[in-house]
């Protein structure tokens, strides 16, 4: 019988110090990487959700900065860590996968600075909104990345098929015009509430519901947190199907899409300001996923892409479409400057 031993506790009983050891010993190394990247996760989240994410905060670029290096970091400190417990293979599947997430993210992020500008969402909710938004995201994800694994078990040709999407999507958004207008009024989810909700175009002091002449309404807080969450979901079915392109490991496809989520809220915050400085990046996307695509379509044929290529592809694309971005901005602003010039001279 176990014995509580008031004073030590446990410590001295030698049948909870064995109980320890081969806990441990019994562990395979993907439960260990689990159990590191939960108790990870658990201080990250106190640290970032909890103690950065005070009411009415104001973010700024530089701690915008900071907290993104800050969850860039940790990624890079889980990837060490893969390294060591489960492989060379492993966490380079694992790098190559957060990587492209990480990018899809950034495209994620334009769009919902354009939901916040639509719907005129007052800068001091903008933390707590996108808190919600990116919790309800990564649940859903989960369920997401849950059933494509069984269905992916199940049927081994669904790889075939995502790898088509794949393929399709990323043709798609090559030739797809960056400066095109987006009419959020028309958006099937916004249209689809004003059906079905009482919704009333206020704040309501950052409240889902509001009380106006006796009656209860949906406020513009509670409809830009549904559609944050929504459109994480459409750009999940390019970024899941991905990420099953890069790797079948299901540590690897649950660690990278929820380090690249929980990086989503930083990210905002740096880029907001900076949408026409990344007008290529959707260019660099489009490749990485024609390519993931290709990858997934040759494995009918027996053609396996060594994963360190996969790496350096998306390195090289993402890495060449963000500094062609900068250069390209840095010019049309200072075309646009001498213009001016120009322009204050003749008169």
């Amino acid at each position: 019988m176990w014995r509580y031993r008031e004073g030590n506790g446990f410590r001295n009983c030698p049948r909870f110090h064995y109980l320890c050891s081969h806990l441990i010993i019994y562990m395979t190394p993907e439960q260990i990487t689990y159990l590191a990247f939960g108790g990870l996760l658990i201080l990250a989240l106190i640290f970032d959700l909890g103690l950065l994410s005070k009411k009415h905060a104001h973010i700024t670029i530089k701690k915008a900065l900071w907290q993104t290096i800050f969850w860039v970091s940790l990624a890079m400190i889980f990837f060490i860590f893969i390294w060591f417990t489960d492989g060379r293979v492993i966490a380079l599947e694992y790098l190559s996968a957060y990587l492209t997430e990480w990018s899809l993210s950034i495209d994620n992020i334009f769009v919902f600075i354009l939901i916040f500008s639509f719907f005129s969402v007052k800068e001091d909710y903008y933390a707590r909104v996108l808190l919600i938004g990116i919790m309800m995201a990564i649940v859903f994800r989960v369920i997401f990345i849950t059933v494509g694994i069984v269905l992916v078990e199940r049927f081994e040709w669904l790889l075939y098929i995502f790898g088509a999407v794949l393929l399709y999507t990323g043709i798609k958004m090559f030739s797809a015009k960056h400066n095109e207008e987006v009419n959020l009024a028309e958006n099937k989810v916004y249209k689809m509430l004003k059906k079905v909700l009482p919704l009333i175009p206020q704040d309501g002091d950052g409240k889902f519901t509001m009380i106006y002449n006796g009656k209860k309404y949906y406020t513009t807080i509670f409809v830009v947190v549904v559609m944050l969450a929504t459109t994480d979901i459409v750009f999940a079915l390019d970024s899941i199907p991905a990420v099953f392109g890069i790797s079948q490991n299901r540590m690897v496809i649950y660690t990278s899409n929820i380090f690249a989520v929980l990086g989503l809220r930083s990210l905002f915050f740096l880029l907001k300001g900076a949408v026409n400085k990344f007008t290529h990046l959707q260019q660099g996307i489009a490749i990485v996923l024609v390519f993931i695509g290709l990858k997934m379509l040759a494995e009918i044929f027996h053609f396996k892409i060594p994963v360190y290529i996969s790496l350096l592809v998306i390195l090289v694309c993402i890495s060449a479409s963000i500094v062609y971005s900068i250069t390209t901005a840095g010019k049309e602003t200072e075309e646009e400057g001498t213009e001016k010039g120009t322009d204050t001279d003749l008169h």
